[in-house]
């Protein structure tokens, strides 16, 4: 299966460490400015969602974050290729 997005297990990660719903978390990024609904963010979650630039800058402020912790993290030996080819079938 080819995921949609690389940020989705972060973003649950994150928003369980705060204790939040989905619909918590999908008010907080309307209120931010991102049109999204609950079911929006359990898309993302689950990696059916295409996540664009814009909503990622809007979920890093939601969740009290920097940008660079919604990614997931590469080994440093890794070729950048290789990582990004492992992301789009690895369920993490």
């Amino acid at each position: 299966m080819r995921y949609k997005n690389n940020i989705g297990p972060q973003v649950r990660r994150r928003r369980y460490a705060l204790g939040w719903s989905q619909a918590i978390l999908a008010a907080k990024l309307q209120m931010a400015g991102l049109d999204i609904s609950r079911s929006g963010v359990s898309k993302i979650e689950a990696r059916l969602h295409h996540v664009d630039d814009r909503a990622i800058m809007f979920f890093a402020e939601a969740l009290r974050i920097p940008i660079q912790e919604l990614f997931p993290k590469r080994k440093e030996n890794s070729r950048l290729s290789d990582f990004m080819a492992e992301l789009e079938v690895t369920n993490f």
